[in-house]
């Protein structure tokens, strides 16, 4: 007998998830151990999207992850995520290689103290958008969290 890993145990990119199919079920709490955020129902979107921007209203600042499999689709998610949420648009590092000259998947790294993204080549990753909840002063770990991954087109119109 051996103890070779069974074909599923591969280092294949992990295929999207489907989320719960009733609405309402899917909660910021079930994407947490997620590596790539799930396809969501039109149904789910609303209560997530609820859930989500009463997390964001007790944060001062935020920095946001952006796991995608294009430069292109990186910047999309982060504008229109800026777009829905009334965030400023975050600028480019000057550090920044131009987007088109990045081949496949990206990782976007945005920054609201510091104003500016950073964007780099990385493959393996899932995809979907990470956000993170920050407080000016003393942290408070009730308040402040991850959320995500989230779809990629979550914040599109």
């Amino acid at each position: 007998m051996t103890n070779a890993p069974a074909p599923s145990d591969s280092m294949a990119p992990a295929e999207p998830k489907t989320a719960p199919e009733a609405p309402g079920e899917l909660t910021l709490a079930d994407l947490a151990n997620l590596r790539t955020a799930p396809a969501l129902t039109a149904h789910q979107r609303p209560g997530l999207l609820a859930e989500l921007k009463t997390r964001l209203a007790a944060c001062d600042w935020f920095t946001i992850g952006v796991m995608a499999p294009s430069a292109a689709s990186a910047l999309a998610a982060l504008r229109a995520c800026e777009g829905a949420l009334g965030w400023p648009a975050l600028e480019a590092h000057g550090q920044n290689p131009a987007p088109g000259s990045v081949a496949g998947p990206v990782f976007l790294k945005g920054n609201q103290h510091s104003g500016q993204f950073l964007l780099r080549a990385e493959a393996g990753l899932g995809e979907g958008i990470l956000i993170s909840g920050h407080l000016n002063g003393k942290p408070d770990p009730a308040l402040e969290a991850t959320w995500g991954p989230l779809p990629l087109d979550l914040f599109n119109a």
